[in-house]
Order: C-alpha cells, then structure tokens, then sequence
C-alpha cells in the first residue's frame, strides 16, 4: 500500500487536522452548553475550566492548522498549471474539472465555496476560545454574548461542513496526486 507525498499532505489536511476538528465539536457544544445551563455553578472546580480552555484553544489550532495547510500547501497543487501541449490532465486538478462542462461546477461551485467558506472556521472559533478564556462560566449573565459565542460555534461547524464535503468530493473527481511515493504497508 503507498501513497503520494501529496497525497500524505491532503490526507493530513482533511482526515487528520479537519477529521479531528469535527469529531471535537460534540464535546465543544456539549460543555458550552453546560456552561450555560449551569451558570455559575458549573463546574466544580477551577481544573474542568482550564481543561476546556485548553479544548477550545486546541480545537482553534486544529481549526487554524486545517485552513493553513490546504490554502498554503494543497491548494497551490490543485491550481498548477500544465506546461503547454499537455493532454493528460490528471496531475492537474483544476484544470481537469474546468476541460469538461460535466465537471466544471466542481470547481466554480464546489472549490470557490470550499476555499472562502472554511476561513470562517478558524477565525468562529478563535473567537469562541477567546471569549470563553475570558467570561467562562459568567456566560450565563451574558444572553447575548452566549448566544453570540453558540452561533459562532454553530458558523464554525457549518462552514467546516460545507468545506469538508466539497474537499471530499473534490478530492473524488480531482485528486491531487504527485511527488515521491511512499510505502505503507508490504515490500517495497
């Protein structure tokens, strides 16, 4: 089993960093809503505040991590262009999707909103992290700015939706593909 050195890169993009951002948003909206909900009260002890700051500021580095790596490193792979009298396309992701009007929307649609759609993410939650190291529990006096900090929780998860699911089926018509190979598994 191997894989691309680019292909390893878009991996760590969008199941390592992106794959570990969803999977935390659960606990994300699980305790801000106990914040909530509890007031003041919660929690017990000054520890389960620091533990979810950490959880915040983790989840805005992973978020900021995701961004970074698929503005600065794949998406540079993805709009390459093909030396002149190229026929074959397929080390050229964009412009395969764009030399066909079956697969043209895949760009104009699906990779426009993935490449704006997923800066909200970062900077949704850099500000939920933020907010919440600053008011924690006190939140719950705050009706607007909780309802503030849930709705940015709630722009964070949509826009990591949008721009995981465009990047997956990108990634199935187009994928980016390149550089030295790399053995996983069995002989080489």
């Amino acid at each position: 089993m191997e894989v691309s050195f680019r292909d390893l890169i878009t991996i760590i993009h969008g199941m390592g960093f992106g794959a570990l951002f969803m999977l935390a948003f659960s606990g994300a909206i699980g305790v801000l809503y106990a914040t909530i909900a509890a007031g003041e009260r919660w929690p017990a002890s000054s520890v389960h505040i620091r533990l979810f700051r950490f959880y915040l500021l983790t989840m805005a580095g992973l978020a900021w991590l995701t961004v970074l790596s698929g503005t600065y490193l794949v998406y540079p792979w993805y709009r390459a262009n093909p030396p002149p009298g190229t026929t074959d396309l397929s080390g050229f992701p964009q412009k395969l999707l764009l030399s066909s009007p079956r697969t043209a929307g895949w760009h104009t649609l699906g990779m426009e909103w993935k490449e704006h759609v997923s800066w909200f993410t970062p900077i949704a939650m850099t500000m939920v992290a933020y907010v919440f190291i600053t008011y924690g529990p006190q939140l719950a006096r705050h009706r607007g700015l909780r309802n503030a900090v849930m709705g940015f929780t709630a722009v964070a998860f949509l826009a990591t939706a949008v721009a995981g699911a465009f990047g997956a089926f990108l990634d199935n018509r187009a994928p980016v593909r390149g550089g030295p190979e790399i053995v996983l598994m069995g002989a080489k």
